[in-house]
């Protein structure tokens, strides 16, 4: 089967005369099912659901320069840093720039890293896997070519029209590999309360930098260094910085609750205590002054029943 898509006859919807590119609906696509998981989570986690808009404001930027700087600083030319529409975003780019937003969500909020890079990720892992397909729009991102004829099938393999040739398609392998992540990560952040937190985020790290370092290793236009390629090596630092971090964690919590996982004594769960917005805080704290004014004048008036 010819499985295949030529991006120039099919570059997008045009809407009075403005064409919105194939590839730019499929990112965004994934940030809205992507801010849908964070809800669930910062809901299941005891986070305000409304502060998951501060954090995509505070983390779509920063990881879209991110994205942006280091496609231009790798792949092409500063000096075409502001030429969005020609394309070139790099997902290693986007993960650092949205993790200094995330740092910045923390500050603002003045809540846990950890915590809030738990409930992010299986978000971010779910949009890579739908993100991936606007490299097939794009017909890029594809693997070795693909000679025998009997290989020559999707979704081993795809047909790329520029090089009229067939070459694996590692667009789809890397898209089923997040997807499955995303189960991964999604049902242990769900049903997994226990201290301390960072493990999800940690989680992601390594399965993330293992299905990256296979699959790299197949893509016809790795960014290469001498022999080595570029996102190939960056993928085993994220694996190992993965493992350092959840051995640190189950450390540090083991020391200060005497337990790797939960806690020997006191609370046990890492999604506690519940975070409160500025509003809801005020209103618990008028009821709480109401009620000491109640309970102030409760003796008044039965001293006054008396002596009737």
């Amino acid at each position: 089967m010819n499985f295949s898509l030529l991006a120039s006859d099919n570059p997008g919807v045009t809407i009075f005369g403005f064409t919105i590119y194939y590839y730019a609906i499929i990112i965004v696509c994934g940030i809205i099912l992507a801010t849908v998981i964070v809800a669930l989570l910062f809901k299941r986690r005891n986070i305000p659901t409304e502060w998951t808009l501060d954090l995509l404001i505070c983390i779509l930027p920063l990881g879209i320069i991110g994205a942006r700087t280091y496609y231009c600083a790798f792949y092409g030319n500063m000096s075409d840093w502001l030429h969005f529409r020609d394309g070139g975003l790099a997902i290693y780019g986007g993960v650092i720039g949205g993790a200094l937003g995330v740092v910045l969500f923390c500050l603002i909020h003045k809540i846990s890293f950890w915590r809030t890079a738990d409930c992010l990720v299986p978000g971010v892992i779910l949009a890579q896997g739908i993100g991936r397909w606007g490299n097939f729009v794009n017909q890029e991102a594809y693997g070795n070519l693909v000679t025998n004829p009997n290989l020559q099938w999707f979704p081993y393999a795809v047909y790329i029209e520029d090089q009229g040739a067939w070459y694996q398609a590692t667009f789809f392998y890397e898209s089923l590999s997040c997807l499955i992540i995303f189960a991964i990560l999604f049902t242990f952040a769900w049903k997994f309360k226990k201290k301390p937190s960072g493990l999800v985020f940690c989680g992601y790290l390594i399965l993330y930098g293992i299905e990256r370092s296979i699959v790299e290793g197949l893509r016809s236009d790795s960014l290469m260094v001498g022999n080595v390629r570029v996102s190939q090596a960056l993928s085993l630092v994220l694996i190992a910085v993965g493992v350092a971090l959840i051995l640190l964690q189950m450390y540090l919590n083991r020391k200060k609750h005497g337990t790797c996982f939960g806690a020997a004594i006191g609370e046990p769960l890492a999604i506690m205590p519940k975070f409160y917005t500025k509003e809801q805080r005020k209103k618990m704290e008028e009821a709480r002054r109401a009620k000491e004014r109640a309970a102030e004048n409760v003796p008044e008036e039965k001293g006054q029943n008396k002596q009737e």
